[in-house]
């Protein structure tokens, strides 16, 4: 062991030679081969890796953009609605109005018509009315005066009798 420790502390100059020649050849065959294709390896990974961060920038730029847009039209989207819907409720008001307007212009309609078939059935039942007192009149006046007057002077009689009458 302490020839070993001795080794370790005793200067060769020849072998210090050899390993400087091999430590430059080594150098030397260092750059000219294995130098070039890691700094080109190394220059490319940074090339690439430039590239993936500006297009991450890039994306992450487009996806704020997408989001204001898409922000945009859901807010334009939103109003969109508001205003739909105002406008269905203000078309379902004016349909409503609409509706209840002509439900009391029929309901109108129909209480005219009604009173005017009424007024009809009641002329209609009165001139009937008449016709008949007019026939029960000469009957009996002609049960009563049956040889005083003739048919002619009767219904003339009669005639005047439901002419002063009052229009009911």
């Amino acid at each position: 062991m302490i020839y070993f420790a001795n080794a370790l502390f005793s200067f060769d100059t020849g072998y210090a030679i050899w390993v400087l020649i091999s430590m430059v050849v080594f150098l030397y065959l260092m750059a000219k081969f294995a130098v070039p294709p890691i700094m080109k390896a190394l220059s490319d990974r940074e090339t690439r890796i430039k590239d993936s961060l500006e297009a991450a920038e890039k994306a992450l730029a487009k996806a704020e953009e997408i989001s204001r847009d898409n922000e945009k039209a859901l807010k334009e989207a939103e109003i969109q609605a508001q205003k739909v819907r105002k406008e269905a409720l203000e078309d379902a008001e004016i349909l409503r109005t609409e509706k209840i307007e002509k439900a009391k212009s029929d309901a109108a309609k129909i209480l005219d018509d009604a009173r005017r078939t009424i007024e009809q059935e009641k002329k209609r039942a009165l001139t009937e009315l008449r016709n008949e007192v007019a026939e029960l009149a000469i009957k009996s006046a002609s049960l009563i005066i049956d040889s005083e007057l003739d048919e002619k002077k009767n219904k003339k009689l009669v005639d005047n009798f439901i002419k002063d009458l009052p229009n009911n």
